[in-house]
């Protein structure tokens, strides 16, 4: 009789236990949620939100839009659940933040949009890029633009370059793309979130990608790298988009075509921790500024329920999320199979 009593006491502490556990994995949309970061993921962000509340009762997810610097430090140092970048983690930010992970979400690209009455094309390198924000290429009949330009008629007038003044995952690949094409910007400036920029007389910043947008249409003979997902309001606001020569020398526009082109060199070979740039990529037809866009997330969270919080939404951003619905309106890509797998790894990871 004492041994029955025992088991059945057993039992029923067992049950309390799952219950318990079943319980707190049911609460999970409950537990509160912020990202802040990328510019550029933000529009992408709001459109998740909003369809993931709508289908998750109870999800409570705060998205802001901080520029990919402060994400990632606000990410790192446990402000924020997801910090939402356009530039991987750093060797150095691993090596001291050993737990934090950098999973791709999607794809995207950055555009160099440039405001020229009456000039509908126009052919840019990264080494004319470079000099424009050295200050070494200051007027638009420059030898080198007429050069890349045959049968364009450009104007005698000086280049207002425009870059962000926020810590920027957009500089970071705009910064790269220079760094990877100039040996002398590799060299001097060098690539990051933040640069010294050379002080360039007449050079404006802004933040975010609004605010480089604003200055850009602001501010007749400028240009600026402003991220895909503010394409619509560019071309609205009606900016040109710069055709970019690619690593095989070729000028191309940022298409899907271009964009997937650049994403499919990088996605056979990106590794486990995918932490990669897919600027300056190879293919003739690839566009040379694409990159994956991040969820900077620790692995090791303070309570399960919001490591299965964080786990959740990330899965369905990287399944769902990753229709036609969300990205074409900010003109993202998808996350190539085997890139989804290995984002799914680095998800499953969150504990």
């Amino acid at each position: 009789m004492k041994i029955l009593t025992n088991l059945l006491r057993s039992g029923v502490a067992a049950l309390a236990i799952a219950s318990a556990a079943g319980a707190a994995h049911a609460q999970t949309v409950d537990v509160p949620l912020t990202e802040s970061g990328s510019s550029l993921l933000y529009p992408l962000f709001n459109l998740w939100v909003a369809s993931y509340s709508a289908s998750h009762p109870g999800a409570d997810i705060t998205t802001t839009s901080t520029g990919s610097g402060a994400g990632i430090a606000q990410s790192i140092k446990g402000l924020v659940q997801i910090g939402a970048s356009d530039a991987y983690l750093s060797d150095t930010m691993v090596k001291k933040n050993p737990t934090m992970m950098s999973i791709p979400l999607a794809i995207s690209s950055q555009a160099v949009n440039y405001n020229l009455p009456g000039i509908s094309h126009l052919n840019l390198s990264g080494p004319i890029l470079a000099g424009i924000y050295e200050g070494k290429i200051t007027q638009w009949n420059d030898p080198a633009i007429v050069a890349a330009n045959p049968g364009v008629s450009l104007p005698n007038h000086v280049i207002i370059p425009v870059h962000r003044l926020d810590g920027s995952g957009d500089t970071f690949i705009f910064s790269q793309y220079l760094a990877f094409s100039t040996p002398e910007w590799a060299s001097t400036l060098h690539y990051g979130t933040t640069i010294s920029w050379p002080a360039v007389p007449g050079a404006l910043g802004g933040n975010g990608n609004s605010g480089v947008l604003a200055a850009v249409k602001a501010n007749p003979y400028s240009l600026g790298y402003i991220g895909v997902s503010y394409a619509d309001k560019a071309a609205a606001a009606g900016l040109g988009v710069a055709a970019l020569q690619n690593k095989h020398g070729e000028y191309v526009l940022p298409t899907d075509e271009t964009i997937a082109a650049a994403a499919q060199s990088v996605a056979t070979t990106t590794p486990a921790d995918e932490r990669v740039s897919m600027i300056f990529a190879e293919g003739a037809n690839a566009y040379p500024i694409v990159n994956y866009e991040y969820a900077i997330v620790n692995s090791t969270q303070p309570a399960p329920a919001l490591a299965s919080a964080i786990h959740d939404f990330l899965t369905w951003a990287i399944n769902e999320g990753n229709s036609p619905t969300f990205l074409k309106p900010v003109h993202f890509l998808p996350l190539p199979a085997a890139v989804k797998t290995l984002s799914q790894a680095q998800i499953d990871k969150i504990q």
